[in-house]
């Protein structure tokens, strides 16, 4: 069974639970670092590697920032393909990959960067990476969603951090998507830490709005990494939301859940509206009472965003 994560991660200081948890976060930590000492970075020079990667556990925006970039490259005639670690409870994420372009996958990632070698393609982007420290990645992209932002500022298991928020200092691109609002602390907090990082901004817009009638009143669910976000797309676009139903990311639904959110939305005389990723793992359950909303990644100033992809289709 999977689990929520703990409220207190995404509090704006540390609590008691926070703290009483350090010490593990910081030996955890700790030997990280040892491990990476005894690990090479390779460079491949048969293709050129993009990573999408965090440091916020999951709701960031990986998926979407990896769909936009293959559009870009896909325009300039580069073969691409994405990578993606064989989770078996990211399925969600790797269909939706796979209608776009061909995913490679395998518990190891250079192992499906070498398969996708074999087939000749240019460039291989990665949905979520920043971690493997195998790869000498072409290009970084760190993505944060600004409704969480870092949360407490601590790691797993005292806050949401994979690794040390200092860890940007070496990332040039920062890619953060979201509520666009209150944005310039979150600029300034990345400037201090690295001012040399070329920070972009995006945001959700959704891409099949003609489906609804937004007067109707609506049961929001998501089993998402960050529902706030899908929430708040809705809402700007004036969604009536009568009740949301939060699950953990990733969530595999039983027939029991649908059976619930079904019961529930009679009770409210209300229609039944999720996201794609969460359609796709609804398993046939009831689908045709559910409607879903799939949206899009709008990258402002896209022009700035393009220049740092020229190290990657100018040298092909």
């Amino acid at each position: 069974m999977k689990l929520k994560k703990p409220q207190f991660w995404d509090y704006k200081k540390p609590n008691v639970f926070a703290y009483f948890l350090w010490p593990i976060s910081f030996i955890l930590q700790l030997l990280d670092s040892f491990r990476k000492i005894f690990i090479s970075k390779k460079k491949f020079k048969e293709i050129k590697t993009i990573c999408i990667g965090n440091i916020y556990v999951g709701g960031t925006g990986k998926t979407s920032l990896s769909l936009k970039i293959y559009e870009i490259l896909d325009k300039k005639k580069l073969k691409t393909c994405f990578i993606k670690k064989d989770y078996i409870d990211q399925l969600d994420e790797q269909k939706i990959l796979e209608k776009k372009g061909k995913l490679f996958k395998s518990k190891k990632r250079v192992v499906a960067l070498k398969n996708a070698i074999k087939e000749n393609y240019d460039v291989a982007i990665f949905d979520d990476g920043f971690q493997d420290k195998t790869i000498d990645y072409d290009l970084n992209y760190l993505c944060f969603n600004n409704l969480n932002w870092i949360g407490n500022g601590l790691t797993i298991p005292s806050g949401p951090l994979r690794e040390n928020f200092k860890n940007i200092r070496n990332i040039s691109n920062i890619f953060i998507n979201g509520d666009l609002d209150k944005i310039d602390n979150i600029k300034k907090k990345i400037l201090d830490t690295n001012p040399k990082a070329n920070i972009h901004i995006g945001k959700y817009v959704p891409q099949n709005l003609e489906k609804f009638d937004t007067n109707e009143k609506y049961l929001v669910f998501s089993g998402i990494g960050n529902h706030k976000t899908f929430l708040s797309m809705l809402k700007i676009n004036n969604f009536n939301i009568i009740k949301d139903i939060e699950f953990p990311d990733h969530y595999n639904y039983s027939k029991n859940d649908i059976d619930k959110i079904i019961s529930i939305s009679k009770n409210y005389n209300c229609k039944i509206l999720t996201t794609e990723k969460d359609y796709i793992r609804l398993k046939n359950y009831m689908t045709d009472k559910i409607e879903f909303i799939s949206s899009k990644l709008e990258i402002l100033n896209e022009e700035k965003f393009f220049e740092t992809l020229t190290k990657i289709y100018e040298q092909n």
